[in-house]
C-alpha cells in the first residue's frame, strides 16, 4: 500500500482533505460561474471584459491582504480543527446570498445596480473565509502527520485542490446558471459535515495574540462613543502593523523569505494568465464560454500533474532542486501559447462562437492546449515544494503565521498583477500580448527559485559542519 492510499485511509488526514477540496470546489464554482456570466452575457468588448475579470480577481485577493495576519495568530493560537468548523458553517451563508445575486442576475433584475455588486460582495466573503483557513490547511499537516509524511500530505492536499478546481470549473462552464446555484449551496453544507471529522488541532506554543493599535487604544480613549467611530480604522491599522510585523518576522530565516518571494512572483504570473483567459478565449479565439472554462481545466489538471510528479522526483525530500528549471520551462510554454494564439485564424465578421467540438477540430487547438498543459504542469513542479519549505523550515508553533505572512505577500504580488494587468488592458494592450510579459516574470521567478536552493545548500552545510 502506498504513502497516498495510506494517508487517504486515515481520519487524520482524510477529512482535512475532503472538507479542502469542497472549499476550493464551491469557491471556483462560484468564481467561473460568476465571470463567464458577465463576460459573456452581461458585457459586449474585450476592454470591459477584462476590466470586470481583474476588478474580480482583486477583491478575490484583498481580504488576503487585510486578515491574513488575524488568520495566522488565530490558528497559532486556537484549536485550527474548531477555527474550520466554524469558517465552513459561515460558508453556507455567503453561499446563500451569492445564490440570491446569481438569480438575480440571471432575471435580468437590476444587474448592474444591485445583482453585480452583489456578487462581488460574494467575492469578497468568500476570499475571506479562504484567508482564514489558508494559513491552517498546511500547517495543519505537521501536526497530524509523520515527519516523512508532510510532502506527500502538502502534495496531495496540493493536487486535491486543482482537482477541485478542475471540477467546479467544469460545471461552471458546462451547467445552466439555476443549476450552478443548487450546487453551491449543496457543497457549502457538504464541506462542513466533513470538517466536524478533522481531529483537534490544539496550539503547540505559548504564544498569544497580540493587538498593538486596538490595545492602547482602547486605554486612552474613554469616550465610548468616540470608540465606535474610530474603532474601523483602528482596525485596519491594526491589522497593517500586524500584517507587517508578520512578513518582517519571516525575513530573518533566509530559506522561508525567499520561497515566500518565490511563491509570489510565481502567483504574480498566475493572476496575469487567469485574468486573460475569459476574454483572450472569446476575442482571441472566438470561443465559447465552455471553452474558456476547458482553459481552467487544463491548467488546473496540469497544476495537479505537476504537484504529484515533483513528490516522486524528490522522493519525499523537501527541496527547491528542480524549481528553477521547472519555471523557466514555463516561460518556454507561456510563449508557445502567445506564438499558437496569435497564428489562430482571424475570424470573420459575424461568425459564431464555437463551441468545445468546434474548438477542438481548429488545426491549432491541440497544440494550443499541450502548450496549456504544459505552463501548469510545470507551475505545479515549481511551487509544491516552496510551500513545504514554509511548514517545515519553521518553528512548529509558528506555522500557521508563516503560511499567512506567505499569503499577505502573495496577496500583494497577485494585486500588482491584477493592477499590471489592468493598467495594460486601459492604455489598449491587447491581451494576447499580455501573454509575452507573463513569459518574461518566469525569469525572475527562476532567479529567485536558484536563490532559495543556494541558501538550502548553505543551510545543510552549515547543518552538517555543527553535527
Amino acid at each position: 500500500m502506498t504513502t497516498s492510499t495510506q494517508l487517504m485511509r486515515q481520519r487524520r488526514f482524510f477529512p482535512l482533505m475532503a472538507t479542502q477540496f469542497f472549499n476550493a470546489f464551491n469557491d471556483n464554482l462560484y468564481k467561473t460561474t460568476l465571470v463567464l456570466f458577465v463576460v459573456y452575457s452581461v458585457y459586449n468588448s474585450e476592454q470591459s471584459e477584462a476590466t470586470f475579470s481583474a476588478l474580480a480577481t482583486g477583491i478575490f485577493i484583498l481580504p488576503f491582504v487585510a486578515l491574513s495576519a488575524l488568520a495566522g495568530q488565530l490558528a497559532d493560537t486556537r484549536d485550527k480543527a474548531a477555527i474550520i468548523r466554524i469558517v465552513k458553517l459561515c460558508e453556507i451563508g455567503w453561499a446563500l446570498i451569492g445564490v440570491v445575486g446569481l438569480f438575480l442576475a440571471w432575471q435580468g433584475i437590476a444587474v448592474h445596480t444591485v445583482a453585480i455588486p452583489l456578487l462581488l460582495f460574494v467575492v469578497f466573503l468568500a476570499a475571506a473565509q479562504s484567508t482564514f483557513l489558508g494559513p491552517i490547511k498546511y500547517s495543519i499537516l505537521p501536526q497530524h502527520l509523520h515527519r516523512d509524511e508532510v510532502l506527500q500530505g502538502t502534495g496531495l492536499v496540493e493536487a486535491g485542490t486543482y482537482l477541485a478546481i478542475l471540477a467546479g470549473t467544469i460545471l461552471a462552464g458546462f451547467i445552466a446558471v439555476e443549476v450552478a446555484m443548487v450546487l453551491i449551496m449543496l457543497i457549502a453544507f457538504a464541506g462542513y459535515f466533513t470538517c466536524r471529522y478533522i481531529p483537534d488541532a490544539p496550539p503547540q506554543g505559548d504564544y498569544e495574540m497580540h493587538f498593538p493599535l486596538i490595545e492602547p487604544f482602547r486605554a486612552r480613549t474613554p469616550s465610548r462613543l468616540k470608540r465606535w467611530l474610530l474603532y474601523p480604522f483602528v482596525i485596519v491599522a491594526d491589522q497593517a502593523v500586524m500584517s507587517w510585523q508578520l512578513v518582517k518576522d519571516t525575513m530573518h530565516q533566509r530559506e522561508i523569505f525567499f520561497a515566500i518571494l518565490a511563491i509570489s512572483f510565481f502567483w504574480t504570473i498566475g493572476a496575469v494568465l487567469f485574468i486573460q483567459f475569459p476574454p483572450l478565449a472569446k476575442n482571441q479565439l472566438l470561443a465559447s464560454k465552455e471553452v474558456a472554462s476547458l482553459f481552467l481545466v487544463i491548467f488546473s489538471i496540469g497544476i495537479a500533474i505537476g504537484s504529484v510528479s515533483i513528490n516522486a522526483l524528490l522522493k519525499g525530500e523537501v527541496s527547491a532542486r528542480y524549481s528553477p528549471a521547472a519555471v523557466i520551462v514555463m516561460g518556454f510554454f507561456v510563449a508557445g501559447f502567445y506564438v499558437v494564439a496569435k497564428a489562430w485564424p482571424q475570424p470573420s465578421a459575424g461568425e459564431q462562437l464555437q463551441n468545445v467540438a468546434q474548438f477542438i477540430r481548429e488545426p491549432l487547438a491541440l497544440p494550443l492546449l499541450g502548450m496549456l498543459l504544459g505552463i501548469s504542469t510545470a507551475g505545479g513542479m515549481f511551487v509544491v515544494p516552496l510551500y513545504a519549505f514554509l511548514t517545515t523550515r519553521c518553528a512548529h508553533d509558528a506555522a500557521s503565521r508563516t503560511i499567512a505572512a506567505n499569503n499577505i505577500v502573495n496577496s500583494l504580488a497577485m494585486v500588482g498583477g491584477s493592477v499590471l494587468a489592468l493598467g495594460l488592458t486601459q492604455v489598449g494592450v491587447p491581451v494576447a500580448e499580455q501573454l509575452i510579459m507573463a513569459a518574461l516574470m518566469c525569469g525572475v521567478s527562476a532567479w529567485l527559485g536558484a536563490l532559495l536552493y543556494r541558501e538550502e545548500k548553505a543551510a545543510i552545510t552549515a547543518g552538517q559542519q555543527i553535527s
